[in-house]
């Protein structure tokens, strides 16, 4: 599927870029803003990893799975469904990848008490780079929708399913990590007036 033997090729050096498809599009499209924000996201959840490895495996092996669906989702994004027929079936994000993903935000939220304020980010390292990863989730979500807005373009109803329950996996992972949600920093409005 994947061959790469050259990292540089000079074609984007005009500020475009070929989407899986083989257009071609600027750099600051939309398109290419959502999947690469997924790449971002995906590189987040690589450096969250960093301090689950050891002490979460469970987790860290949901983590895993998720960054190559974010790789699958990105695949999604880069090759638009325009309803003509193509040579290759492209690769789209399915219902079953977002029901692994609830089941395990269920599997992980059972042992977490419910939460009585808003989450402050931070708590364990680990914790800290989930919600980092958490938020850059939904940046890609918010630019996802958008491009779904845009006329003439098309985004897979389940791609932006993956990306709502991702970020909340993140969230729920998050909390799991900081001792599940033991070591969470509670926000406490008005606290510093």
């Amino acid at each position: 599927m994947v061959r790469l033997n050259k990292i540089y090729t000079r074609t984007g050096d005009d500020g475009t870029t070929g989407l899986g498809s083989g257009e071609r599009r600027l750099k600051s499209d939309l398109r290419v803003e959502a999947y690469g924000t997924v790449d971002e996201a995906n590189a987040c959840v690589g450096m969250a990893r960093v301090h689950t490895g050891a002490s979460h495996p469970a987790i860290d092996a949901m983590l895993a799975r998720i960054q190559n669906d974010l790789f699958d989702l990105g695949a999604d994004l880069a090759v638009p469904d325009t309803g003509e027929k193509l040579d290759y079936e492209p690769l789209r994000i399915v219902a079953s990848q977002v029901e692994r993903l609830e089941k395990d935000i269920d599997l992980l939220n059972k042992e977490i008490a419910p939460l009585r304020s808003f989450v402050l980010n931070g708590g364990t390292p680990a914790a800290a780079a989930l919600h980092l990863a958490r938020t850059v989730a939904r940046r890609a979500e918010r630019l996802v929708v958008a491009l779904a807005q845009e006329p003439d373009e098309h985004v897979n109803r389940d791609a932006l399913k993956y990306l709502n329950r991702v970020s909340d996996f993140l969230f729920v992972a998050a909390r799991a990590v900081n001792d599940n949600g033991k070591a969470d920093v509670l926000w406490v409005p008005g606290r510093n007036r």
